[in-house]
């Protein structure tokens, strides 16, 4: 791998949704010179004709290897893997990743991390961002951490059996969260990798409100002219119903403790983050579901 003659922006998990939308915009914005790794290079070869500088990469390979990949970047968007089979293998790869930054001569990393991620977290991916925060900011790098809310796209999962049965049925109790939607974290992220921000600074990126499971049923109703009633349950039961419709054991606990951390308000409050990086204000739940009417009502 050549390293180009200018620092270049480089983006992990580029095959990846956040990953590809990123390199996208970047790409869009004529940002210069832009790498992406991935372990799935022949996923994005659009991104390559485009001009992007692929680059094979597995963080589970030798530390040499993930250098060599990014070596020739200035500025690095780490996306956090999706490694959750075991615990600590997602934060071992986070670690890995940031040791080859350091050797690799990078400035600044912007980590893509998650809202209240301290300790007693009830969400249970909260530790792995939590101890690469910790990390980072041991590196001696420069660090944005654009903390996530939750995705309003992950709505198109829970709404549509909600309308299709008249029932959203959560563990959240009276809590709400400010979703955001995937596009405004990948706006959030192009912006904050090509700023020239060099500092350590904490961002929450989130939507323009806090919105309950109750103020879900009642959109979700609205758009669909169907009725929608929000049905509160304590999370043993809300576990227990997940696997018995099928759901894996682990899957239910991570959305269950989703739901805990947000009856604690931990995915509030709003933030002005997107407006702030992207001079844009993010788009609200009502927009997003609007704009996804449709999927919303498969039976």
């Amino acid at each position: 791998m050549n390293a180009s003659k200018s620092p270049s922006l480089l983006v992990t998990g580029g095959s990846g949704h956040l990953g590809r939308r990123v390199v996208e915009l970047l790409l869009d914005s004529r940002a210069g010179h832009v790498i992406t790794t991935t372990r799935h290079p022949e996923k994005i070869g659009d991104l390559a004709a485009r001009g992007a500088e692929i680059r094979r990469i597995d963080f589970d390979d030798d530390l040499e290897t993930v250098t060599e990949a990014f070596t020739g970047a200035g500025r690095m968007l780490l996306v956090s893997t999706d490694a959750l089979d075991r615990p600590g293998r997602r934060y071992e790869q986070h670690q890995k990743a940031i040791n080859a930054a350091v050797r690799a001569g990078l400035r600044h990393i912007v980590y893509t991390s998650l809202t209240h991620p301290e300790p007693g977290s009830p969400v249970l991916i909260a530790p792995d961002h939590h101890q690469t925060e910790l990390a980072l900011e041991a590196s001696g790098l420069g660090v944005t951490f654009l903390r996530n809310n939750l995705y309003t796209d992950l709505l198109l999962m829970s709404l549509p059996r909600a309308v299709a049965s008249g029932h959203l049925v959560a563990a959240a109790g009276a809590g709400g969260a400010a979703y955001v939607t995937r596009d405004d974290c990948a706006r959030a992220a192009a912006a904050a990798l090509t700023s020239d921000f060099a500092g350590h600074r904490k961002l929450d990126v989130t939507g323009p409100e806090v919105v309950t499971y109750a103020e879900l049923a009642d959109l979700a109703g609205q758009l669909t002219a169907r009725p929608v009633s929000y049905v509160a349950v304590d999370p043993e039961k809300l576990r227990a119903g997940m696997v018995e419709a099928g759901m894996p054991r682990p899957v239910a606990d991570l959305w269950v403790s989703f739901d805990v951390g947000m009856a604690q308000g931990l995915f509030a409050p709003a933030a002005r983050t997107v407006a702030e990086l992207t001079g844009h204000e993010p788009t609200s739940v009502k927009e997003f579901l609007n704009l996804h009417r449709a999927a919303l009502m498969v039976e």
